[in-house]
């Protein structure tokens, strides 16, 4: 009997093998929605409030076993106890509680007030139609919470919810599916795959799910897009970010030194939303810089075998090799190493896959490092004259997923925000946006399509249908239906000129419009 190939997995911070992932096979995946799909409208039918039980079901799992998920995060992902506990973990939490408990909101038919009072009894009302099966491609660097808040949000809409998650953080993919499991949903509604790296998306497509919710490269993204047009299947991409960080001369130094450390280092800086392009008002540029290096170079960088680590391992060689890239690349080019925390030394052999924190100075937008996505604990930091080069500056890429400025004014820096061309601004943070279930995820430009999170995001997994009634039994026909004749034309005329006209206009129109509303109550051809 043959043995079910399975994915490795193994821990970024030591090189151990610590666990195996059935591999599903790519044939598979029709079967896999087709159940979905049959599961799928007895779960739409199933009232919101049972649904939101079974979400809060989940959200118990996930507080009953804190501690387990985040020792699993951390040892799949390479990032701390810590960091999975309060970027992973908790959001989670927070976000099965926001969506249990506006879902109804959310879904509840909305009347539209007419657009005109000479056709107020045409009342129309939004209603929302879950999409069907939905999929969720999701990434390696937040694999918990990335998918989960996605997976609620498809669930409580009423659609079945196909998860497949990454290749290299299988076991957290597990541990999601383990927490899903504990809200004994119906079979089918929800289904994880681990199917094969990059064929995934292309499989799904084929087997006709009706959404797509993809977090992951720019490339892959746009392959997938042009996927989903020989079906014209609507899709969800967030595909990165190139963040930049304001300073302004006003800024809480030390405050915006810490964000920019938190934001730039935190999850080994593989974070789409993340720091990585910090502009500094020159007027403080050299005391900020003091205070970012003095951070920096305190970071507590290794495997965490006790918590007292601030950093962790990055995810994968891959992703280690670029960011040595983009180091080396701008270091030829002129940029230089301002400071850098310490970094295990890794014994030879070893597939350990730590780098130091590192903060560049001399930059410029020539560099890889200031013009592409790092994705990794490093970041750039330039002098500007004034907060408009900042901005002309930030807006230099082709990516805007989200950005932060920093000032003691909040109306000034909320306005320098608001000519920033990503999708979220924050002021005086950065990154933890994310975190907050009813705000908005997504960006510009390459930076995606779509939104995900809070109400916006919730839309994008229902699709609005509009119902209209006529709310005039005695009407036996409208005004312009057949026959038609030089009165129909005159009198659909005098609507224009009532609508539009002058004085008198109004009052001939008016006429005509009145020698035109009895044949409504005919139901003869006249």
């Amino acid at each position: 009997m043959a043995t079910q190939p399975q994915t490795t997995c193994t821990n970024p911070a030591t090189g151990e093998v610590i666990g195996q992932s059935p591999l599903d096979e790519l044939a598979s995946v029709p079967s896999v929605i087709a159940r979905a799909r049959a599961a799928q409208p007895r779960w739409a039918a199933t009232p919101v409030a049972e649904r939101a039980a079974a979400v809060r079901r989940i959200r118990d799992h996930l507080a009953a076993n804190a501690d387990e998920l985040a020792s699993i995060i951390s040892r799949d992902n390479g990032k701390t106890r810590t960091d999975a506990l309060a970027t992973e973990v908790l959001p989670s939490i927070m976000s099965a509680d926001y969506y249990a408990s506006h879902a109804e909101g959310f879904l509840a038919d909305r009347t539209l007030t007419p657009g005109n009072p000479l056709l107020a009894n045409k009342i129309s009302k939004i209603v929302r139609v879950p999409f069907g099966v939905v999929a969720i491609v999701s990434p390696w660097n937040y694999p918990f919470a990335i998918p989960f808040s996605e997976v609620v949000m498809g669930l409580m809409a009423g659609n079945a919810v196909v998860l497949k998650a990454a290749t290299q953080t299988q076991l957290v993919g597990r541990a999601l599916e383990r927490a899903v499991q504990a809200a004994n949903l119906p079979d089918g509604v929800f289904t994880y795959v681990n199917l094969p790296g990059r064929l995934a998306g292309d499989a799904l497509l084929e087997a006709g799910i009706d959404k797509l919710f993809f977090t992951g490269s720019v490339p892959v993204g746009k392959q997938l897009m042009r996927k989903a047009a020989d079906t014209l299947t609507p899709l969800v991409l967030e595909l990165g970010g190139n963040d930049a960080m304001l300073v302004c001369a006003d800024a809480d130094l030390d405050r915006a030194a810490a964000g920019a450390c938190w934001a730039g280092m935190q999850n080994a800086g593989q974070s789409c939303g993340g720091v990585e392009r910090i502009y500094v008002h020159r007027a403080v540029y050299q005391p900020f810089l003091e205070k970012l290096g003095a951070r920096v170079r305190a970071l507590r960088v290794g495997p965490d075998v006790d918590f007292e680590v601030d950093m962790g391992a990055m995810t994968t060689q891959g992703q280690l090799d670029l960011v040595k890239r983009h180091v080396a690349d701008a270091l030829a080019k002129g940029a230089v190493i301002y400071a850098q925390s310490s970094c295990p030394t890794v014994a030879e052999g070893s597939s350990a896959t730590f780098h130091p924190a590192t903060v560049l100075t001399n930059v410029n937008h020539a560099m890889d490092v200031m013009r592409d996505e790092t994705f990794g604990p490093v970041v750039g930091v330039m002098p500007v004259d004034d907060m408009e080069q900042a901005i002309a500056l930030a807006n230099d890429s082709n990516l805007g997923l989200t950005s932060s400025v920093w000032s003691r004014d909040r109306k000034q820096a909320e306005a320098i925000g608001r000519k920033i061309r990503a999708g979220v601004v924050m002021i005086n943070d950065h990154l933890m946006s994310h975190g907050l279930a009813e705000t908005p995820w997504g960006g510009f430009k390459e930076s995606g399509i779509g939104r995900t999170h809070g109400a916006l995001g919730f839309d994008e997994m229902t699709q609005p249908q509009c119902v209209v009634h006529d709310y005039l039994p005695a009407v036996k026909k409208n005004m312009w239906w057949h026959p038609h004749g030089k009165g129909v034309y005159d009198g659909v005329k005098g609507i224009i000129d009532v609508l539009s006209g002058g004085l008198g206009q109004r009052a001939a129109g008016l006429g005509e419009l009145v020698k035109l509303f009895p044949r409504t109550f005919r139901s003869g051809g006249a």
